[in-house]
């Protein structure tokens, strides 16, 4: 007993020993080091970061982080380059990531544009600008209804009409699925694309104490290694299942991945709405429609080879339908109310993620082992025919 309790304390001490000498070795340089000849020397880093301006009639207020490593304190704040009277919450120093609040009481126009700034106590700016100023919306009945009907003409009546290209699609001869399956990978790799590029248009948007790498890289392979870990505990009973098992769990995964990335999507127009961008959000919905439904064909091409044989065929359709559709709802109304652009760079990435992880699986399939086979004049005709009906509905798409 005294042995193994010795063995656990030796086992801990291993353990904890380097973490020890880490700490000791950052105190030895902030207090003795390099660092304090620095920090003695140079002017400090401030850094003040603007997340959100919120217009309330008669009212301005700014959610701001430091984002540095220094303390900041905000002494003045000019409107249009007026000084102007603020309050600031907790207290007008903010700590390094330390979240504040500031409220001007503000006579603001609707439609006007304005510029603020924050002047730190050492004369040190930080800008912010409203384009078009209007009424941030606050979640009530009205504006609950308008985002959740934006997310269903979005999203869900656009990727359920895409579906309903699926008669159309079975009647064609079987040598035709292959070129099908090819069209589903080049439509799933250009919105792979699609919300990378995204995910990183938003990361210049985070502070930068956020990390937005990390949550991209996070998000990402979050969903390629979990749906890897989905396809190979689905591989024994696709064996025993046959053929159409693996078809219907391709159609759940693309329509999954598709979801997540048309939650992105909903976050930009919630946003693009929320900060009086009517026409920017109106130019989304429409793009957005058509660019949609594209995405109810990479769901059901996947199936039509043996759709008879899958047990209530339509009520699986409706549902691939619904998880591909539904989350733009959600995006939406996280956008108009609460928008985050860390949540966004988080779903895009891991939207992005399924899709490639998906893409790959049905190229793996299709290539039994011979990765040289895909490479017909067929199945790269159907590739490039899915990048270019992306890429020609993409031209909807401004913003």
């Amino acid at each position: 007993m005294e042995q193994e309790k010795n063995h656990r304390i030796k086992f801990l001490g291993r353990a904890l020993l380097p973490i020890v000498l880490l700490f000791i070795l950052l105190f030895v340089f902030i207090k003795f080091g390099p660092l304090g000849v620095f920090k003695a020397t140079l002017p400090p880093i401030e850094k003040i970061f603007i997340q959100r301006i919120i217009l309330e009639p008669e009212q301005i207020t700014l959610k701001v982080i430091n984002d540095g490593p220094e303390p900041v304190t905000i002494a003045q704040v000019a409107v249009n380059e007026v000084f102007w009277q603020f309050s600031m919450h907790p207290s007008s120093t903010l700590m390094p990531l330390e979240k504040g609040e500031i409220k001007l009481h503000y006579p603001w126009l609707e439609g006007d544009p304005y510029s603020i700034t924050l002047f730190a106590s050492d004369g040190v700016t930080f800008e912010g600008e409203i384009g078009v100023a209007t009424e941030t919306p606050k979640f009530n009945f009205l504006f609950f209804k308008s985002f959740v009907l934006l997310g269903i003409y979005v999203g869900v009546i656009p990727v359920l009409i895409g579906l309903l290209w699926f008669p159309f699609l079975k009647m064609l001869k079987l040598r035709w699925y292959s070129f099908l399956l090819s069209l589903t990978i080049g439509l799933l790799i250009f919105l792979g694309f699609d919300a990378l590029a995204e995910s990183f248009e938003l990361i210049e948007s985070l502070p930068q104490a956020f990390n937005g790498i990390g949550i991209l890289l996070i998000g990402f392979l979050l969903a390629v290694l979990t749906l890897s870990a989905v396809s190979y505990k689905t591989q024994h009973h696709a064996k025993e299942k046959g053929e159409h098992y693996q078809a219907l769990v391709w159609g759940y995964l693309i329509a999954l991945g598709i979801g997540l990335h048309n939650l992105g999507e909903g976050l930009a127009i919630g946003s693009a709405y929320a900060v009086g961008e009517i026409a920017l959000g109106s130019l989304l919905v429409i793009g957005f429609m058509v660019h949609n439904v594209t995405e109810g064909v990479a769901i059901v091409v996947p199936l039509t080879k043996t759709f008879k044989q899958i047990k209530h065929f339509l009520m699986h359709l409706i549902i691939m339908g619904l998880i591909a559709g539904v989350p733009t709802i959600a995006g939406t109304l996280i956008g108009g109310f609460s928008y985050s652009a860390a949540l966004g760079v988080f779903f895009l990435a891991i939207g992005a993620g399924a899709i490639f992880d998906v893409a790959f699986d049905i190229l793996n399939q299709m290539s039994k082992g011979s990765w040289l086979s895909i490479f017909t004049f067929t199945n790269v005709l159907g590739f490039l025919a899915g990048l270019l009906i992306m890429y020609a509905t993409g031209f909807l798409v401004l913003g």
